[in-house]
């Protein structure tokens, strides 16, 4: 049986490069980037958004509807709430976060730039995220777009992802390795 992470991931990024296209071909792309960073906020901010998003106990009409009624009142562009109403009516909202980070993806590599996911365990200060991306432009040569997670599981430090490669250096990843460590010990 295919792994349901793979499954999500390649149908975010067939709607993300679907919908960058069509972004492309408006001349909207940076506009289209913002809808979606304003939506993703709204998934993170709403426990019940990210239910109705996430559930498939809601009918796609349901969740069609209510979409549309929250883009209106966001003022999402056309093509953010015309993407919205396909994934829904298609039954794919599960994969909608990964379409966001897809696009984002998708995007970044245009403006020849290369996206990095950073998960912390607390809010970054713009000197923070500035230091953040000229270090990474240091390992990879190019211009990089950080998008931030907050994660107050990881207790401290970071979790970068920049294309295949992942750098943890966690708290909670550092004290998982002492205690198998001390075990390993004892």
């Amino acid at each position: 049986m295919a792994d349901t992470s793979q499954l999500n991931s390649g149908v975010a990024e067939r709607y993300a490069s679907s919908l960058f296209e069509l972004a492309l071909e408006a001349g909207s792309v940076a506009e289209t980037g913002k809808d979606l960073d304003s939506l993703q906020a709204m998934l993170d901010e709403s426990t019940d958004l990210k239910r109705l998003v996430e559930s498939p106990v809601f009918t796609a009409e349901d969740q069609t509807k209510a979409l549309v009624a929250l883009a209106g009142k966001a003022g999402l562009g056309a093509l953010v709430t015309n993407f919205l109403k396909v994934v829904a009516g298609n039954r794919r909202l599960f994969a909608l976060q990964g379409m966001i980070r897809s696009y984002r993806v998708i995007a970044a590599r245009h403006r020849g730039e290369v996206s990095a996911e950073v998960t912390s365990a607390h809010a970054l200060s713009p000197a923070q995220e500035s230091e953040l991306k000229a270090a990474l432009k240091g390992v990879t040569g190019k211009d990089v777009t950080v998008n931030v997670t907050v994660d107050p599981s990881i207790l401290g430090g970071l979790i970068v992802k920049v294309g295949s490669r992942q750098i943890d250096t966690s708290l909670r990843t550092k004290l998982s390795t002492l205690k198998l460590a001390l075990k390993e010990v004892g």
